[in-house]
């Protein structure tokens, strides 16, 4: 029982932090350029794991590494963090982020219709009906309190952040196959993503750009806490719980508390719309996994 308490208590502080994470990228983006907040949270999230890695006595684990492995990392590292977040913070860029962050949740729907050419599955009746619910939620969301004129929202940023989940879908089908140790692989993507930010960096020529505080700060804590330490709290969590499904949901109360911190920090006042459109979207995942989990 004890370890079951400690489950929750880490599954707490991943989903306390990740929740926070939507108001970091706003206030990073009001003072940083996309490439440069992104490099400046890679390199921190490497240095992290790296961390992780060392006090974790994995560094064997690393030093094992093979060709194809890292070939692996290559191609998973362009993916994400490199592609994956440079789409997604464009979306942050164009949207409220009690706009962006839920629109990006539909990726459990979008894994399963990609599971059909990368993994050869079957797709049955209800991960249609799970699809068809959660873009009603992501159309409600889109409109921005105008469910019924969504002209006034930004159509770029819509496909933006409901695009980003492909990314995130295609890494974590791929991330599946390998069977690297967690920790290790993701060391090993950040450091790859790193390479790729710091070579666009150099070809845009972003060096110059002199950041404010507040910028580096974020981007910074953007590093440590939605990259880096809350995966290994996440990690701990599922590793310590009696049964990973009741601590797995708990991750869908993370865009409901990010409304909190939106609102009081940010000070965006919170569309009706918002929650009504992550509730469907929560639901049309929940039908999948309910669906997936008697298969």
């Amino acid at each position: 029982m004890e370890k079951n308490r400690q489950s929750y208590i880490y599954a707490g502080l991943a989903i306390l932090f990740w929740s926070t994470v939507p108001t970091a990228f706003k206030i990073s983006l009001g003072e940083l350029d996309i490439l440069t907040m992104l490099t400046i949270a890679v390199l921190t999230s490497t240095l992290v794991l790296f961390i992780i890695i060392i006090s974790s006595n994995k560094i064997n684990l690393l030093k094992k590494s093979t060709p194809k492995g890292l070939l692996g990392s290559a191609i998973l590292g362009f993916i994400n963090p490199f592609v994956y977040y440079i789409v997604l913070l464009s979306a942050y860029q164009l949207l409220p982020a009690q706009v962006a962050q839920p629109l990006n949740m539909i990726w459990p729907i979008i894994l399963v219709f990609l599971s059909v050419p990368i993994l050869k599955q079957k797709i049955e009746r209800k991960s249609f009906v799970a699809l068809f619910i959660s873009f009603i939620g992501v159309y409600i969301i889109s409109s921005q309190g105008t469910p019924f004129k969504p002209v006034h929202s930004n159509i770029a940023g819509v496909f933006l952040a409901t695009g980003s989940s492909i990314f995130w879908a295609v890494y974590f089908i791929l991330n599946i196959k390998d069977n690297r140790d967690e920790a290790v692989k993701l060391f090993l993507n950040f450091m790859f993503g790193s390479g790729y930010l710091i070579v666009a960096m150099i070809i845009t020529g972003k060096w110059q750009i002199e950041p404010g505080f507040k910028g580096v700060a974020a981007a910074v804590y953007i590093g440590i806490f939605e990259m880096g330490i809350s995966f290994l709290f996440w990690l701990k969590a599922l590793q310590m719980a009696s049964t990973t499904d009741k601590v797995s949901n708990l991750v869908y109360f993370a865009p409901f508390l990010s409304l909190i911190f939106v609102h009081f920090i940010l000070h965006e006042s919170v569309y009706y719309t918002t929650p009504v459109g992550l509730l469907l979207i929560i639901a049309g995942i929940l039908i999948q996994n309910r669906k997936t989990s008697r298969r």
